[in-house]
């Protein structure tokens, strides 16, 4: 589980933030534009003093912050990433750090009658809340399981294809856990992967699929611009 510490710095760089930008545009608007700029400064250096946190001490977003992750999406919105992913009736897929559920219940809606929808996450509080949010939708091929993805609880070759949105960079060891979803992926299967720019553990495009290279993936296609991408990956030829 995540350090108390790093979930405190992580909560409180995070609003200073948000908070700092929400003052800079009403200043703004007030014709402040001095006092905008100051506010705007400040915003930035709680971002980057996140980033730099996130780099040295890696966690996953905590359970109390939950209600950020459903804030509109964008370019990795669920219907987005339902074009990306072509979930298929009778496919068994795994998301890693599935959170809430925002992208977890319409993948699973896509896979009934016969598909199967694992979910992975370090906090049971987080599985808890998807496990409650499916019910309400009858939705019952859902599987959640608490583990971690630097030793996926899983036998190789189980999953037709696996995704996570905004996660790698908060697992500490990112290229253990590229290997692992490589072992648990079908030969055929396929893996996607999304980063926004604005996320405090963004991971670069390039970065990534080097580190997807040495787990033996293979980049397929990325889709979106290089600050909001999903990339597709598949296994590499034995």
């Amino acid at each position: 589980m995540q350090p108390k510490t790093d979930v405190v710095v992580r909560a409180t760089l995070f609003y200073a933030s948000l908070a700092a930008w929400a003052i800079a545009i009403v200043l703004a608007l007030a014709g402040q534009f001095l006092w905008a700029l100051a506010c705007v400064a400040l915003a930035l250096g709680a971002d980057a003093a996140g980033r730099i946190w996130s780099r040295k001490s890696p966690v996953p977003m905590p359970y109390s912050m939950r209600g950020i992750l459903h804030l509109p999406r964008g370019p990795h919105s669920p219907a987005r990433l339902l074009q990306v992913l072509q979930p298929r009736r009778g496919e068994r897929i795994l998301e890693v750090g599935p959170g809430v559920g925002v992208h977890a219940l319409p993948v699973a809606s896509h896979l009934i009658p016969d598909g199967v929808l694992d979910v992975l996450d370090i906090q049971q509080e987080m599985l808890d809340d998807l496990a409650r949010r499916a019910a309400r939708r009858g939705l019952t091929n859902i599987v959640p399981r608490q583990g971690d993805a630097q030793q996926l609880p899983y036998p190789p070759e189980t999953f037709d294809a696996a995704y996570l949105v905004g996660v790698l960079g908060e697992i500490p060891d990112p290229l253990a856990a590229l290997r692992q979803l490589r072992r648990v992926l079908k030969r055929s299967g396929r893996l996607i992967i999304s980063e926004l720019v604005i996320d405090p553990d963004f991971v670069p495009l390039r970065d990534l699929e080097a580190k997807a290279h040495k787990a033996g993936l293979v980049l397929e296609r990325s889709v979106g611009p290089r600050f909001a991408y999903s990339a597709v990956f598949r296994p590499m030829a034995a």
